[in-house]
């Protein structure tokens, strides 16, 4: 069956007005046959691979049945990385933002008390990491009583990393009454045994690419000394000029050393690894997406999954220890059908791994010859210029959903005793002003923020300046984003 819109799915209009903003023309083939398996209450498991439209299969389902009235979680989402589980936070909360869907983020490396405030107002959908997910449930932070949905997400990569047991564990404290999605790139026999045992006669879906990353992805390797590595990142950057690079590295240590060098060489550059404040990664990744920097030098932790448009050349500058992390990794170039470059440095110790990946792919690299010095040369100077040059700066994603909300700010939060109501009363009190025009509230120990939709931020502003909330005047302004 071929959906060629989404009003075919019977959505509501504040779902399509988010979907039609986030410039999603038509459903991927994923979401043709997930997003209606869901919205019938059936399990489902999806084979498909990353770049396919899987995040928006199963949060549009989840955005349209969620009832916001209900303050307890409703749905819960397990991502096998913090990247990834902000990643589809925002997802989440972009396809929410007219529902008024508030969605929680909960990982490792993040103050608990502060994720515990958050999940104490009301939630209806949260995303996390297992371990710190288990954190919370265990001691009574995170009531998944409600839990109506479960969506696994990543599966393999979870396998992978060792969370199967953590998964079985959130799971054995969940209502049997739920809709399970399980979603992964690969089917290992340790992932059918997983779901033969947490799911109801799901329905299978495999989704075959169209056009394969290793049809769509120029594949090229070189032969070279572990010493010589350095120097030949520097020729075949010079010489490709990338608009935009990732550079993978095997250890924590080996990406601070690359990126140590390229910051002498003047690159454009920045890291992320697993060693760093996990308010650092995040600041990384939000503007590596936007374009602020044109070279990322990291470790797996940043090949699964992350939507990062653009990436026109990928390096492994270790060769990747296992066959699966190679498709990943060039797998964050040539997104969405469009063609991509990754270049594999090889050593003379590293023919094992060489010969996996080829099994695993069906066919060899292609072995280069370095650049010589001539080509190196020729191509310094337009390297110097695109380098010297600020990149074009892109718009995030959900930017479009904003031009008609307004984020203001309330002087006053949980400490003077604040809570949604008040909010609420206060501002269906001014004249042409509705329920349907309050957005997200999200209220502080010392403050308040709320969303005002549908372009009447600026009345509401107004009106606030002279308008008593809980009983007294309050200071108001339009909050910074």
């Amino acid at each position: 069956m071929n959906k060629g819109n989404f009003n075919d799915f019977q959505l509501s209009s504040e779902l399509l007005k988010a979907i039609s903003l986030l410039n999603f023309i038509s459903p991927s083939k994923v979401q043709e046959q997930v997003i209606p398996a869901v919205l019938a209450q059936k399990d489902i498991i999806v084979k498909s691979q990353t770049g396919s439209g899987k995040t928006a299969a199963f949060a549009i389902p989840i955005c349209e049945l969620v009832d916001w009235e209900q303050n307890k979680p409703q749905a819960l989402v397990l991502t096998p990385t913090r990247e990834l589980a902000v990643q589809v936070k925002e997802d989440l909360f972009h396809i929410g933002r007219f529902r008024r869907i508030k969605v929680a983020a909960i990982f490792g490396k993040y103050p608990f008390h502060v994720q515990e405030k958050e999940l104490k107002q009301k939630t209806h959908v949260v995303v996390g990491t297992p371990g710190r997910l288990i954190d919370h449930i265990e001691r009574g932070t995170l009531d998944i009583s409600n839990i109506k949905y479960l969506v696994i997400d990543e599966a393999d990569e979870m396998l992978n990393m060792g969370f199967i047991e953590q998964i079985e564990r959130i799971i054995a404290n969940l209502s049997h009454e739920r809709v399970t999605v399980l979603l992964s790139a690969t089917m290992p026999q340790d992932i059918n045994v997983l779901c033969s045992k947490i799911m109801r006669n799901p329905i299978r879906v495999e989704i075959e690419e169209q056009n394969p990353a290793a049809d769509r992805i120029a594949q090229e390797r070189y032969l070279v000394d572990q010493t010589d590595k350095m120097k030949l990142l520097q020729d075949l950057t010079m010489v490709e000029n990338p608009d935009s690079c990732m550079i993978f590295c095997n250890t924590k240590q080996t990406v601070d050393e690359v990126y140590t060098e390229l910051l002498k060489l003047d690159y454009s550059c920045d890291k992320l690894h697993g060693g760093m404040e996990q308010r650092d990664r995040l600041n990384v990744m939000k503007d590596f997406k936007q374009g602020y920097f044109r070279y990322l030098c990291a470790t797996d932790v940043a090949s699964r999954g992350l939507d990062i448009e653009d990436i026109t050349l990928v390096i492994n500058y270790d060769i990747p220890y296992d066959r699966e992390s190679y498709v990943h990794r060039i797998g964050r170039t040539g997104r969405v059908n469009k063609l991509g470059k990754a270049i594999t440095f090889v050593t003379k110790n590293e023919d094992k791994f060489l010969k996996e990946i080829h099994d695993y792919i069906g066919k060899e690299i292609l072995l280069k010859e370095r650049p010589d010095e001539a080509t190196v040369h020729e191509s310094k100077q337009d390297f110097m210029a695109k380098n010297n040059t600020l990149p074009e700066i892109k718009e995030t994603k959900g930017v479009q959903l904003s031009t008609e909300i307004m984020k203001i700010h309330v002087n006053a939060g949980k400490k003077t005793k604040m809570r949604p109501v008040d909010i609420v009363g206060t501002l269906c009190s001014i004249e042409g002003i509705t329920p349907a025009d309050i957005g997200i509230i999200n209220i502080l120990d010392v403050s308040t923020f709320v969303e005002i939709l549908n372009n009447k931020g600026e009345l509401v502003l107004q009106n606030l300046q002279n308008t008593p909330i809980k009983g007294r005047l309050r200071k108001v302004s339009k909050a910074d984003r």
